[in-house]
């Protein structure tokens, strides 16, 4: 083995806070030091030039010890386990040309000052690694074996011997399967019938395939509450919603996500001959899916977070025949945060177990998984929720140590691709994506499992590993596929999911009405050990299965050699209705038995419920002042910001987004909703929304469950839709099922949303459920256990006519106007944020008294928003209408009067209610028309009027002719932004985070203000003879291309689409065209640096380093690098003439993704794509990693500037966040001597249109200033 010293593993501030952390572990001051080491499997290094080429990759020398000292420690991953990261390095190094040195792992060497290693105690050492993924080594000895390939384990059997029964249910113990009785019984029966014995493989995967999780028993189980039985399935009274409103819903309940009817549109392709993009006229719908992931997120938060979102985005990818996922919204429900240096008096519950990560750690760590898969994907994250809720109510602990993990999206499916087709016998069956590796074993039966009822060990097997490029690679050629139309080789599509292929392929064959006859070690894996249970049921992740007609099969497998996407014909389709997996390195099949066995009628479980009611007790709040109820209530997550949550998830990839979280020239993070464009000419997209209100369900289920689907309905208010009964809704429910009294409130509030949404004329169409919400532990007070109230997550989905018709909180300064409260409820405090913070009950909670009034509402806004007589729009929850007041005032950087009016006899009550309502800015000449109109829809005793706008930055709260407070507004938002603030500060470089707060409370900025020198090109100019071709070039886990495709096409080029795969099998040559424009994204997940990996590919290659350099030294060729694209060409630097004082990009120095609305100022440089625009300061897309420039010599100077980042005063600057990465003076764009070739790390490309941006200035016309770039690159050629 080869053993390689890299560069320092983790920055001093890291360091600094493991340090500090060991040390207080310790009792004693301990220093850190911590470096990359590489694993190498091969006996040397290589001669010259491939030992300089790997050693220059790696950034690494020969480690010079071949021990550990006794105050070093390795970290090294798991042994017998490929890291994403390894296979991503492999990648690079095979297509380096070093293809024998790609047995490659990564590990970190900590140095301990202050103690020996032997001396760590336990939980310092948890401190330094993840033990769900790693292990520590004490002796490089231990190495010794390390990519050993061990013989396939066999295939077990179990015997039932003479008591079958007792045989299966000690099997159920050992393998963790969550079998019931009956399911014992059955299956006792079953292999009766059979006559033989079961193999472990198809027990495993019967549990998985019939699991809570996957067969969803309890939503499908007979109902008897309080001893009388009760008619209907928790699933048939879900089903009802859908038939009493079926309008505008096309699948339903039957498809891994629901589709809803869209629109005409011009959909933007591929030539599947030539690569040319081009558009054609098409019908798209809209998928809609929200997935959970709990169990894997409180075991270890970053994989189960980000496996959570690769999960649910394959369920939109394997919807029909094959779909795009377009936007993802993610969510978070946990316990006490309890952040060091500032508990709150409210977080008194006992911590969790030891086995179960903490909520800190979640959301220190959750959001980042989610976030980072979503981001390598390629999926623009514009929605979310955080509530943390722990109290001990009516002699029970309720609250979240178990989280909730919510997932979800929308996505684009073309008209003729949503329903899958029936199998055919001889059809091939298709494993697309990652090998198969002993990871998430048995993780569906662990999800079905209260956590606390498992082995601990069995909790880690059962959480999943993500590789978000290669998901990346196989939606490429799902893409490719439905693309195709009629001609789309995909016949049927499953995700693999929970179960792994236990479960994806059944439901593949059984779903197209056949069997099938596979062979096992035909399955693509990354260890040849595994046991053929193990690879035939582990949930190793990025895979689909899907049929393809055998004549189609020689294109589909070169579709995924272009993408570089691993796939394997497993079989057949057959006749017979039987699962045949045969084992060729075995004596019998590992699986044999007819699939109506596995997927047919198992017991269907019955439930017997027993009403338990948790009483309702007020307290007086005599003892409260209003400004102590202020500070109180801010400090709370669910009300205060989420920027901390926001700003690491790209928003704009993909270039449809219109509506993300960010609001105003301030951007702040307090929009209602999210909303997508469906193509990038049109006005026509889809908006989603979510609403929980959780915490009421410790005393009213059904209260709760009506005030989710309310909330929901007005967070989308104000987005004009197609109409009410094409809203569509994901209830994803959460419960601690088998809990005294939860199963009844369970089906209360499922009884509650069954009769609402009819009312409401909504309908259900896809959901989820999670019904192990409980936690079991002992400390040293005895058991504990936590419960989490019934628990609805609502996400509303409609289709959006006109995306341009919608409304933010941002107040508008410029017209004399009003604020307006639409007020539904009756200033109900019980379980709202003031009584959490307080913990003190405060009487009944909120609901839904009146369901046609909130249609009413809805509709009259709708009617409203087609006037355009409302000015801002802002929905009342969490932190009641002083919240909502305070963000509206926030985003509209501007003053409020609030007015509570001369009754306002209980004035915290109106100030912090959390019932039902909507916060509107009208103009005073609109006033009275407004209050006609919601006379006329019978809502005149809901309307008045609570305030007006005033010239001081202040919230100042009036009642009955009286002040009640005045406060000043930076000092609300520090208050309103401090939780984000000091999350922030823990997870990233605290230096940033200090500058961030500190800009949060300076009123004195004034935002993004835009300087625009130039006249942005109306439409393409007219030129003559055939459009010029620019090569959109991408390499595997680059994402960006669609946009800057789009981007140049509509300057009048002739985009196509090049991989790198493309010239290096001479498919496509540079020569072809006259200019290159490298994408944004991950090449190879950014493994090696960012850019890195695909410069030396090139640069390792003579043939394509030499047509490189032949186009670069070309003066009539032009080449724009953007973000990954920017890296890359900086990286080639020594082939692409007039470019020496290029820098690197290292990470940023916050050292967290960063997806931002910059303001850039244009230099005065030769690029061409500037000409005519220096001087002009806009706002830009920052979404990047890795984007600080680092110079040679240190210096700038010599390098010519195009883009930098600046300050209000327009100077370029280095403070956070307006620098969101750190490069020296700002710099961010740089051209080359001539100014043919130009590099950016923003994304311009992303905002072709100013309804891209988030926040944008009403002036401006239809196209985005940054057109003028592109436009400048076709004048230059003529």
């Amino acid at each position: 083995m080869i053993v390689l010293l890299g560069r320092d593993a983790l920055p001093p501030f890291r360091l600094a806070q493991l340090a500090r952390a060991v040390s207080d572990l310790q009792g004693r001051p301990v220093e850190l030091e911590a470096s990359e080491l590489f694993l190498i499997d091969a006996p040397e290094l290589p001669p010259e030039p491939e030992r300089g080429r790997l050693l220059s990759l790696l950034s690494a020398q020969p480690h010079a010890s071949d021990r550990l000292a006794d105050h070093e420690l390795l970290i090294a991953p798991r042994p017998g386990t490929v890291t994403p990261w390894a296979s991503k390095a492999a990648d690079i190094l095979e297509r380096c040309g070093l293809g024998a040195f790609s047995r490659i792992e990564h590990a970190t060497l900590f140095a301990v000052d202050g103690l020996p290693t032997a001396e760590l105690s336990n939980a310092s050492r948890r401190l330094l690694h993840d033990r769900m993924t790693q292990s520590i080594v004490e002796h490089l000895a231990d190495l010794e074996g390390w990519f050993e390939q061990a013989e396939p384990a066999p295939l077990g059997v179990i015997e039932l011997g003479s008591d079958p029964a007792a045989s299966l249910a000690r099997r159920n113990t050992e393998l963790g399967l969550a079998l019931s009785a009956d399911e014992i019984d059955y299956l006792v029966k079953a292999y009766g019938r059979l006559a033989r014995d079961p193999s472990d493989a198809e027990l495993m995967m019967f549990a998985q395939a019939n699991s809570e999780h996957c067969r969803h028993k309890i939503f499908n189980a007979t109902w008897e509450v309080d001893g009388r039985p009760v008619e209907g399935s928790l699933f048939g009274l879900i089903r009802s919603t859908h038939a009493a409103t079926p309008e505008g819903t096309l699948v339903a309940y039957d498809d891994n996500a629901a589709v809803i009817e869209g629109f005409d549109v011009e959909m933007f392709l591929t030539d599947p001959d030539q690569g040319a993009y081009r558009c054609r006229a098409d019908r798209a719908h809209i998928q809609i899916k929200v997935e959970t992931h709990n169990h894997p997120t409180a075991i270890s938060p970053d994989p189960g977070a980000a496996t959570g979102s690769g999960g649910e985005i394959r369920d939109e990818s394997a919807t029909g025949r094959g779909a795009r996922p377009v936007a993802a919204l993610c969510g978070f429900s946990v316990s006490d945060l309890r952040i060091p240096d500032w508990v709150q008096p409210w977080e008194t519950a006992p911590v969790a177990p030891g086995r179960m990560a903490s909520a800190l750690e979640i959301m220190r760590d959750g959001p980042i998984g989610a976030a980072r898969f979503n981001n390598e994907f390629g999926r623009p994250a514009l929605l979310g929720y955080f509530r943390s809720f722990s109290a001990p109510i009516g002699e029970r602990l309720w609250g979240y140590h178990k989280p909730i993990m919510l997932a979800g999206g929308s996505g684009m499916i073309a008209d003729g691709q949503t329903h899958k087709l029936a199998l055919s016998p001889g059809d091939r069956i298709i494993v697309l994506g990652g090998p198969a590796m002993l990871i998430g074993l048995g993780g569906g039966a662990a999800s079905s499992m209260s956590s606390g009822q498992s082995d601990a060990d069995l909790d880690f097997a059962s959480v999943q590993r993500g590789n978000p490029e290669m998901q990346r690679r196989a939606q490429e050629v799902i893409d490719r596929c439905w693309q195709q139309g009629e001609a789309n080789p995909i016949k049927s599509v499953h995700d693999v999911g929970a179960g792994g292929l236990s479960n994806a392929l059944p439901e593949l064959l059984h779903d197209g009405g056949v069997g099938g006859q596979l062979e096992l070690r035909e399955i693509p894996t990354n260890d040849p050990a595994l046991s053929p249970m193990e690879l035939w049921c582990n949930e190793a992740q990025e895979r689909y299965v899907l049929a393809v007609a055998p004549e189609n099969l020689e294109q589909f497998a070169a579709l995924c050699a272009r993408e570089r996407c691993p796939w394997a014909d497993v079989g057949e389709a057959s006749d017979d209705g039987r699962l045949l997996v045969a084992d060729r390195l075995g004596d019998r099949a590992a699986i044999d038995m007819p699939l109506e066995v596995l997927l047919g009628k198992a017991p269907r479980m019955h439930r017997r419920a027993e009403t338990r009611t948790t009483a309702v007790e007020s307290s007086p709040l005599d003892d409260i002042t209003i400004d102590q109820a202020i500070d109180q209530v801010l400090a709370l997550p669910a009300v205060g910001s989420k920027e901390f949550l926001v700003t690491i998830g790209d928003r704009t990839v993909g270039g449809l987004s219109v509506r993300d979280q960010m609001v105003g020239p301030h951007q702040v993070p307090v929009a209602d909703c999210a909303i997508t464009l469906l193509d990038y000419d049109g006005q026509a997209g889809s908006a989603m929304a979510i609403g929980e209100r959780t915490p009421l369900a410790v005393h009213d289920s059904a209260a709760a469950a009506r005030m989710a689907v309310g909330e929901a309905l007005t967070n989308l208010a104000g987005t004009r839709v197609r109409d009410r009964r094409h809203v569509k809704l994901s209830a994803n429910w959460m419960a601690a099922a088998g809990a005294p009294g939860q199963d009844a409130a369970l089906r209360a509030a499922v009884e509650a949303v069954a009769e609402l949404c009819p009312q409401l004329s909504l309908s259900i169409p896809v959901g989820k459920d999670s019904l192990s919400m409980q936690t079991v532990w002992n400390d040293q007070q005895g058991e504990q256990r936590m419960i989490a109230p019934v628990s609805l997550i609502v996400t509303a989905f409609a289709p959006v006519p006109d995306v341009g018709v919608h409304r933010t909180p941002q107040l508008r300064r410029d017209v004399d106007s009003r604020l307006l409260l639409i007020d539904l409820g009756r200033n109900r405090l019980g379980q709202s944020a003031l009584a959490q913070v307080l913990t003190r009950p405060l009487g009944p909670v909120p609901d839904l008294d009146n369901a046609g009034r909130l249609a009413a509402l809805f509709d009259t806004v709708q009617r409203l928003l087609d006037d355009n007589v409302i000015l801002a729009c802002h929905d009342r929850s969490d932190g009641g209408l002083f919240t909502t007041v305070l963000e509206m005032a926030l985003a509209g950087h501007c003053g409020v009067r609030l007015d509570l009016g001369d009754d306002a006899a209980e004035p915290l009550a109106d100030l912090f209610n959390e019932e039902l309502g909507l916060v509107i800015q009208v103009a005073d000449e609109d006033l009275a028309d407004i209050r006609g109109l919601f006379a006329e829809a019978g809502l005149d005793e809901c309307l008045r009027e609570i305030g007006e706008l005033q010239e001081q930055p202040e919230l100042d709260i009036h009642a009955g002719g009286e002040r009640l407070t005045r406060r000043e507004l930076p000092e609300l938002a520090r208050r309103w932004g401090e939780t984000s603030y000091r999350m922030q500060r823990l997870r990233d470089h605290p230096d940033c985070a200090d500058e961030a707060y500190a800009a949060l409370g300076d009123w004195s900025r004034p935002g993004l203000v835009p300087k625009k020198e130039f006249e942005v090109p109306s439409s393409v100019s007219v030129h003559s003879g055939a459009r010029p071709r620019v090569a959109i070039l991408r390499e595997q886990g680059v994402n960006g291309q669609r946009e800057m495709a789009r981007a140049f096409m509509t300057a009048g080029f002739e985009a196509v689409d090049v991989h790198m795969s493309d010239l290096e099998a001479g498919r496509q040559r540079l020569t072809d065209f006259h200019g290159l424009a490298a994408c944004g994204g991950f090449s190879f997940g950014d493994v090696l640096g960012a850019g890195q990996g695909w410069a030396r590919s090139i640069l390792f290659n003579d043939a394509l380093s030499e047509q490189f350099r032949a186009f670069f030294d070309d003066p009539r060729r032009f080449a724009l690098g953007v973000c990954n694209g920017c890296q890359m060409l900086s990286a080639l630097r020594e082939i692409i003439p007039g470019t020496d004082a290029w820098p690197d990009f290292i990470v940023n120095r916050s050292r967290q993704f960063e997806a931002r609305l910059s303001l850039v100022g244009i230099e005065d440089s030769p690029s061409l794509f500037f000409a005519d625009m220096a001087g002009s300061r806009l706002p830009v897309v920052t979404a990047h990693g890795e984007g600080r420039a680092v110079f040679a010599d240190g210096l700038p100077a010599a390098a010519p500037v195009a883009l930098r980042y600046i300050d209000a005063g327009g100077q370029g600057t280095e403070r956070y966040p307006d620098n969101p990465n750190g490069s020296p003076e700002g710099i961010t764009g740089l051209t080359s001597d001539t100014g043919r070739v130009t590099i950016l790390m923003p994304h311009p490309e992303r905002l072709l249109r100013r309804v891209n941006y988030s926040w944008a200035p009403a002036e401006w016309g239809e196209l985005s200033p940054w057109m003028k770039m592109f436009h400048n690159a076709r004048a230059w050629l003529e």
